[in-house]
């Protein structure tokens, strides 16, 4: 199981409580090209072929020119993706699970490299904020779908 680095100088671990299926949640979760529809702070996504570990997405946030490679994929339960965008490496794992009439989704976040280190807590809170604004989003589409 591909976990996060849990030895890196930015780690962020949030959660929230989403009411809708799981099936809702989880395709709007993975249908990468649709992020921009639902997501403001994404302005561009493309995936590279079908979602399966091993290829990856192309996407733009908040100036960053990023390329994802998914790592592991657990249809429905957990997917992981990761990579290098300017100098910085992230790894990330969300984790869906249904309880009753909910979903819980569980983001965590890894971030190392130069310019980690070099701004830990500027870009700390920066990962933590847009963290809180994508489960923020996701929340509030599928609920809107649902």
């Amino acid at each position: 199981m591909v976990t996060i680095d849990e030895n890196a100088p930015v780690i962020v671990r949030l959660s929230t409580e989403i009411n809708a299926p799981l099936a809702t949640v989880w395709g709007l979760h993975t249908d990468i090209a649709a992020w921009p529809t639902w997501n403001t702070d994404i302005d561009q996504a493309e995936l590279n072929g079908p979602l399966k570990p091993g290829n990856s997405f192309s996407w733009r946030t908040h100036g960053l020119e990023i390329t994802s490679t998914v790592r592991e994929l657990i249809p429905d339960e957990r997917i992981v993706w990761g990579g290098p965008a300017e100098g910085i490496t992230g790894i990330h794992v969300w984790t869906f699970e249904q309880d009753g009439d909910h979903v819980t989704v569980r983001t965590e976040e890894s971030w190392s490299g130069g310019p980690v280190e070099a701004a830990a807590d500027h870009l700390g809170k920066a990962l933590h904020d847009s963290l809180e604004n994508w489960l923020s989003h996701l929340k509030a589409r599928a609920e809107q779908a649902a």
